[in-house]
């Protein structure tokens, strides 16, 4: 990460930005044999709802969006009901232009803060089953497979597997605020 880079809620006016930023995303794991994400898939509207619904974290690096992830209190399509001891980390992305070397594990970072703050023991999320590269990733970043969703339900009503990974989080985690080393913080609420 750069002395620059911050992160921010996002707001209405960061939709588009958002989606284009998702449908990279989706472009780039197409390019590259991975069949998860489409261009498209998730619009301006989607982005919008998830910012009214809850949280939508930016990160920004030399004034420029470098990643999002948004950030659910409760996950019933993958995981169910549970009781309220997680926070489920969802669509995680980067630019892939421009974005600083270990921009993903800092915005898993900030998601596991944003957790613990909340005081949730747990951070989790969901990956496809068919997705070997993203599993080994989360599970380098401190993630273990606690189960599998074999009927995950799209928007378009087909259904898709999807591997549960959770991580435990210290009950004496850093403050929300904080970052790793020469990153600013900056926050709307």
């Amino acid at each position: 990460m750069t002395t620059d880079s911050s992160f921010r809620l996002a707001t209405v006016s960061d939709t588009g930005a958002l989606a284009a930023l998702h449908d990279d995303a989706a472009r780039w794991m197409l390019r590259h044999g991975i069949d998860q994400w489409k261009p498209g898939g998730k619009d301006a509207d989607h982005f919008r709802r998830r910012i009214a619904e809850g949280e939508v974290w930016l990160l920004e690096a030399g004034g420029r969006i470098a990643g999002a992830y948004e950030l659910w209190w409760d996950d019933l399509p993958a995981w169910g009901v549970r009781p309220p001891v997680a926070g489920y980390v969802h669509r995680l992305m980067t630019a892939r232009t421009h974005a600083p070397a270990g921009s993903g594990r800092a915005m898993l970072a900030h998601a596991e803060r944003r957790i613990a703050a909340a005081g949730r023991q747990l951070a989790r999320l969901d990956c496809l089953s068919r997705n070997p590269r993203l599993r080994t990733y989360y599970e380098a970043a401190g993630y273990e497979v606690v189960g599998e969703e074999p009927a995950k339900r799209a928007a378009d009503g087909s259904s898709y597997g999807v591997l549960l990974l959770e991580k435990r989080l210290s009950p004496a985690a850093p403050a929300p605020n904080s970052l790793p080393a020469g990153a600013r913080w900056e926050e709307a609420r």
